[in-house]
């Protein structure tokens, strides 16, 4: 197979793939539809609770009450599919894989994906309840509180991506290690730098209060520390059945 019959091979998979996940997506958003305005306040509530007494959220735009329910809904259908996402990243880059690679693949897919999800979970009951009661109390008198829930929704996408994939650290760390490209001993020179990179990410991402840039900053520091302690568990002896690293990958 040329060079170029197999460039154009790969274009085709990484097609079949998106088209994949933006079906599994759209498919599952259409199965949530129904429930949009239930998604919608049980995505406010982190908001809602820490409002001041008789104070709401707004909507401003003229289409933002039909508008954000269905936004909510594709928000909850690609979070719902990310496992699904995952995959298909997975699968598109496993042909290309060595067979000690492919060993420690699951695992990192798997944690990925609860990480993901941890973060987020981590994000929505813990750093934006926080950070709206912070900017509540923050008011200056004779100012009520009432935040548009368009902004609200941009702010959440915001946060919630930022804390899914700052979870997402430990598993960075450990494909660097396990593929050759760093190691651990150079990751732990490197560890004033990531502190440096996580409190800048924590301030520029996060709600505009101390508590929140801390709550991001913190969990990554942790995150890159296991991440290099559990890469030393995913290093194992190249059985006999392995290529060397002079074999070149499967193609498919």
């Amino acid at each position: 197979m040329s060079s170029n019959d197999s460039f154009i091979g790969h274009l085709v998979e990484l097609r079949k793939r998106l088209i994949l996940i933006v079906g599994s997506v759209l498919g599952i958003a259409l199965v949530l539809m129904p429930f949009s305005r239930k998604i919608t306040t049980l995505l406010s509530q982190p908001v809602m609770t820490n409002l001041p007494e008789n104070s709401s959220m707004i909507a401003i735009d003229i289409t933002a009450p039909l508008m954000i329910p269905i936004k909510m809904t594709l928000f909850a259908a690609l979070f719902a599919s990310m496992p699904l996402i995952i995959y298909q990243i997975w699968a598109f880059v496993s042909p290309g894989l060595y067979k000690q690679e492919k060993r420690i693949a699951l695992p990192i897919v798997i944690s990925s994906c609860l990480l993901f999800y941890l973060g987020c979970a981590f994000a929505y009951f813990v750093v934006i309840p926080l950070g709206m009661a912070f900017i509540a109390n923050f008011a200056p008198e004779g100012i009520m509180f009432m935040p548009d829930i368009k902004s609200y929704l941009d702010f959440m996408l915001v946060v919630f991506f930022a804390f899914g994939l700052a979870f997402e650290v430990p598993v960075v760390v450990m494909i660097l290690i396990s593929t050759g490209v760093t190691t651990a001993e150079t990751l732990r020179k490197k560890r004033a730098y990531v502190i440096v990179i996580a409190f800048t990410a924590g301030m520029l991402l996060t709600p505009p209060d101390i508590y929140s840039q801390i709550f991001l900053a913190i969990p990554i520091w942790i995150l890159y520390e296991l991440g290099i302690v559990f890469s030393v568990f995913l290093k194992k002896k190249p059985e006999p059945g392995d290529r060397t690293e002079q074999d070149p990958p499967e193609m498919t």
